[in-house]
């Protein structure tokens, strides 16, 4: 079967999401430049299908995206992938020398075999002259092919993250996230978390609104952080899961408010040492962390969509000042309200 559409067209206009790491991102800005920030997505043998329809879908949601995305394989044509799908792409390794950001799709047994030698030697040069390189799931094992990973942190899908570590012993394979940022290689575990490693980008690049408004056409989750667990099949069932999504729901609408661990414990009917421990667990931060980065976040789209001042968004997002803002924002993004105002702003999408 041959997959035609999104994996067949040579090239697509993408629309707005933006994922964000912990600093604002230093990378091309696509309202500053006068050009499309450039997609490529590199099709390997065995390659699975969500994996290359995740980044090829996400930056091509809208015609308005700043974004050109390109699918491609080691040549032009066909490429056989897992799953009894076969891609057409129209592009070989001449779109990772044109791209900003090369994504490498999961593919089907990625421990017994390295790509073709050509594809690692075009992934390094497109690195070092500055793009960024996005593996999703089994992607990671081509990335760490390249040697790139070496001495760094990065994931892949439960499942491989033994294998990943025993084939390439020099990479920190953190088997208990979602994604990992290190700044220009980026990994994330499985198919879905592809989608939350996207939306982490295009916040990177165009702000929280942007990416909430993709996340909501994707009908996704708006941001699930990097920290966050991945969800690992276990022995015994985990009863406190649900509740403790419950409790997390609840918290996003009472952000104004006080909230402290105790309240957080009493809605999720354990005790606050229990809480902690799972909520740990569940998200990779303490409650109270997980509190400041939502309140953070909530900060963000305000100012990137409203006129309000520093002090009465921190008024509104239970900060109390404008003075604790500037020092939680300072702490988790690296930049000031009133520079993010800045840089952002004009970046949040029109509501249709």
């Amino acid at each position: 079967m041959t997959c035609r559409g999104a994996f067949a067209a040579s090239t697509c206009r993408a629309d707005l999401c933006a994922g964000r790491p912990r600093k604002v991102s230093a990378y091309a800005d696509p309202v500053a430049t006068s050009r499309l920030n450039r997609v490529a997505v590199l099709v390997l043998e065995g390659a699975k299908p969500l994996d290359v329809g995740i980044p090829a879908q996400v930056f091509s949601t809208r015609a308005s995206m700043p974004y050109e995305v390109r699918v491609c394989g080691a040549t032009p044509g066909l490429v056989t992938g897992g799953d009894g799908l076969s891609y057409h792409v129209a592009h070989g390794l001449e779109a990772l020398a044109w791209a900003d950001i090369v994504f490498i799709p999961g593919y089907r047994f990625p421990g017994r075999d390295d790509p073709p030698q050509p594809v690692l030697d075009a992934l390094i040069v497109a690195h070092s002259r500055g793009a960024r390189l996005a593996a999703i799931s089994t992607g990671a094992f081509a990335l760490a092919a390249t040697g790139l990973l070496d001495g760094k942190r990065a994931t892949t899908h439960w499942h491989y993250t033994q294998a990943l570590s025993a084939k390439h012993p020099l990479v920190r394979v953190d088997e208990n996230v979602l994604f990992v940022d290190e700044g220009s290689v980026l990994t994330s575990a499985g198919a879905a978390s592809g989608i939350d490693l996207c939306l982490h980008i295009l916040r990177g690049d165009l702000g929280v609104a942007a990416s909430n408004h993709a996340a909501r056409r994707l009908v996704a989750a708006p941001y699930r952080s990097g920290g966050q667990a991945q969800y690992v099949p276990r022995s015994v069932p985990e009863p406190l899961g649900e509740r403790f999504a419950e409790t997390r729901e609840w918290a996003l609408h009472q952000l104004g408010e006080p909230l402290t661990l105790a309240a957080l414990a009493r809605h999720a009917a354990v005790s606050p040492r229990t809480f902690s421990r799972r909520f740990v667990e569940d998200t990779g931060y303490t409650p109270m962390e997980w509190v400041m980065r939502a309140r953070i976040d909530v900060a963000r789209e305000l100012l990137e969509r409203s006129e309000r001042s520093v002090e009465q968004i921190a008024a509104e997002v239970g900060l109390g000042t404008g003075a604790n803002l500037r020092m939680h924002f300072q702490r988790i993004l690296g930049t000031s309200p009133s520079d993010y105002r800045h840089t952002f702003a004009a970046r949040a999408p029109r509501r249709d």
